[in-house]
């Protein structure tokens, strides 16, 4: 399936509904460009943030810590 777009004077397009649905997209979603040997472009959903902020700290994720900060 091949799907297009057209690009605007102020060098913008609109995403086409099957692109987004496929992307799962909501309003305010990030998208990722990754440039490809061939010239093609990748597109692709950025990766939602995450609202804990130990979330990025695996040492911190033991059953003893989740218990010892459950009340923070």
């Amino acid at each position: 399936m091949m799907i297009t777009s057209r690009l605007t004077s102020k060098s913008q397009t609109t995403i086409p509904q099957p692109v987004r649905a496929a992307l799962q997209l909501r309003e305010g979603d990030g998208l990722v460009y990754t440039f490809e040997p061939d010239g093609r472009v990748l597109i692709t959903r950025a990766p939602q943030p995450v609202d804990d902020p130990f979330a990025t700290f695996d040492e911190w994720d033991s059953d003893a810590d989740r218990k010892a900060y459950a009340d923070l």
